[in-house]
């Protein structure tokens, strides 16, 4: 299934997280999306959160919706461990 970035996420989130100390690249946004360790399909219908083990105080979520076999990533954020599931 192709993936795709919103502007928001491919322009912005990396270069925000960036200046928190959290680097991330494409690669990692995809493997939470392949391999989610936590999977969100009903809180923000029809939107999608994946979410994955980043260190030990953090996970990785990441906001995304799939149309018409297209996944759309819309936003990714750190998150403590904890506290969504």
């Amino acid at each position: 299934m192709k993936i795709v970035f919103s502007k928001h996420a491919l322009k912005d989130k990396f270069v925000l997280l960036k200046k928190h100390n959290f680097h991330l690249n494409k690669a990692d946004i995809m493997v939470v999306i392949r391999n989610p360790d936590h999977l969100d399909q009903e809180s923000d219908y029809p939107k999608i959160i994946a979410s994955k083990n980043f260190d030990n105080k953090h996970i990785i979520r990441v906001v995304y919706k799939t149309e018409h076999g297209i996944i759309k990533i819309i936003t990714f954020y750190p998150a403590e461990k904890g506290r969504y599931y």
